[in-house]
């Protein structure tokens, strides 16, 4: 990881129905609470940034909860990452114009990879985050295999490939989760970071696992540069000030 990045702590909050959910393994789904009342409490505590995904919009043929992402702009005093049935240009700049700062899209760029290019060509890669849903596969040749539609759907593709194929968009942030790890709280899937971070040099989103701060350094010194969470900051297992003060003194760059 290059020294001067500094790491960005970055809440994350998964969506159904309009309300803040958290699963296991991406199923065994429990209420979290309001976004607007959580995203609020976030910016106060220190979040450098906030990612919300519409988990179920993609797989129920639905767009984004759009007046949800209008409510969390007027409360946020932090750049917010909306994704989640964002599935054309015109679905991205709706989002847009809602009040996001960006967006991040798994399955439809899957589906269709020259919609990146489109996104980057309307908005600015700065501002598009592209998610990648893994599970461990020994037959493929990184040993992990892409996942759409909310981890349901087995594509058959390499993760890593897909990933330089992403890369080479020019996206600026990849967002990689691990179906294995993602909810359990023991750890981020590192292998699955430094393979990514071989091969971009593209902001890694670490996504899934973590339970302790030590999870947190970890991620960082595999190559993340953006540390994201759910259920230790919604139920306050570990508290963004605190994790801060953790990394600083094990000598990361944090803001």
């Amino acid at each position: 990881m290059e020294e001067t990045k500094k790491l960005i702590i970055m809440p994350c909050l998964d969506m159904i129905n309009g309300r803040v959910v958290k699963g296991v393994n991406f199923v065994d789904i429990k209420d979290a609470g309001d976004p607007v009342e959580c995203c609020k409490a976030y910016c106060a505590a220190g979040a450098d940034e906030l990612a919300m995904l519409d988990i179920t919009a993609t797989v129920e043929g639905r767009k984004t909860m759009l007046e949800t992402v209008r409510k969390v702009a007027d409360a946020v005093t932090v750049p917010f990452t909306m994704g989640g049935g964002i599935s054309s240009v015109k679905a991205a700049a709706e989002v847009f114009e809602s009040g996001a700062d960006k967006i991040s899209t798994s399955s439809a760029v899957f589906r269709n990879p020259d919609m990146i290019g489109e996104l980057v060509k309307n908005f600015g890669a700065e501002k598009i985050t592209v998610a990648i849903d893994v599970a461990q596969n020994a037959a493929m040749p990184s040993g992990y295999e892409v996942f759409i539609d909310g981890g349901r759907t087995a594509t058959n593709t390499d993760a890593i490939e897909w990933t330089k194929k992403v890369a080479d968009y020019g996206v600026k942030t990849i967002l990689p989760t691990s179906k294995s790890t993602d909810g359990v709280r023991t750890g981020y899937d590192l292998p699955l970071i430094r393979n990514i971070r071989a091969v971009t040099d593209a902001d890694i989103v670490a996504s899934g696992g973590a339970g302790t701060m030590e999870h947190f350094a970890e991620a960082a010194e595999a190559g993340a540069n953006i540390l994201l969470a759910a259920s230790v900051f919604h139920f306050k297992v570990i508290e963004i000030p605190a994790l801060k003060a953790f990394l600083k003194e094990r000598g990361f760059n944090v803001r």
